[in-house]
């Protein structure tokens, strides 16, 4: 009886060992979770589904021809394939978030080709193999007279109410990294190269970028609430074709 008694105190000290060791196996994996903000899940998304419910298409007037997207397996994760043939239109999910407290951005993304007649700075050129972009708030308080007509301008384009600004990540096809640019059609779009080239094409890239501080370096002024995160792949101006693929977008404290 005494070696059963003991035998019991032995396992109930077990226990409790292995409930702290797996307590703080699994705290710090918490704790980093803590913080984060996912965009864009898609590796945890149903795969039996054509795209993530969250996002939406999301696409321009006078262009009729629209991009190809579609949820696949790269490997053993899903991510999110586009294929653009002289087409344009994107994704988005419309979430609301403070850059103030969220001001880091991340997110993988892999280009099968780029755009050969892609150029930054023309409205002919200004089609990218794989882009990631973030929408601000319109606040009518806080926007001058000259972008509220901006704005106007922009409902014409994008055939609804336009966001007040929005940063464009993009994998450009000649244009120097960090080369900040207004889109040729609106100077409320700022175009961001983060790659160029052909060096990355075929391989996966992880980005990160401080949303807030490129923002400050764009428009010259602190950001307004983020209100949606896009991914396109357009190649309608160039009248080309491109594929890229997109990973997990997340938002993060410093």
């Amino acid at each position: 009886m005494k070696l059963k008694g003991l035998s019991c105190c032995w396992l109930m000290l077990w226990r409790i060992v292995l409930a702290v060791f797996m307590v703080n196996l699994f705290f710090p994996m918490t704790a980093q979770a803590e913080g984060v903000i996912y965009a864009g899940q898609f590796s945890a998304a149903n795969p039996d589904d054509r795209l993530p419910t969250e996002w939406k298409p999301l696409v321009f007037k006078k262009i009729t021809s629209h991009t190809r997207y579609s949820l696949v397996k790269d490997g053993t994760t899903l991510v999110i394939k586009a294929i653009s043939n002289a087409s344009a239109s994107g994704l988005i999910r419309k979430i609301r978030i403070n850059p103030e407290k969220y001001p880091v951005i991340q997110w993988r993304w892999k280009a099968a080709n780029i755009l050969n007649k892609g150029d930054v700075t023309e409205k002919a050129g200004d089609d990218y193999a794989a882009r990631v972009y973030v929408t601000f708030e319109y606040d009518p308080e806080r926007t001058s007279l000259f972008d509220k007509a901006m704005i106007q301008l922009g409902r014409l384009i994008h055939g609804e109410h336009p966001p007040i600004a929005t940063i464009n990540y993009i994998w450009a096809n000649k244009a120097p990294m960090e080369t900040i640019v207004p889109s040729p059609y609106t100077k409320l779009d700022m175009m961001i190269v983060v790659e160029t080239g052909k060096e990355s094409l075929n391989h996966w890239v992880l980005e990160e970028r401080n949303i807030f501080n490129d923002f400050v370096t764009a428009f010259g002024k602190k950001p307004p609430m983020i209100s949606g995160v896009a991914i396109m792949t357009d190649s309608d101006n160039t009248k080309e074709s491109a594929i890229a693929f997109y990973g997990d977008i997340l938002f993060k404290q410093r």
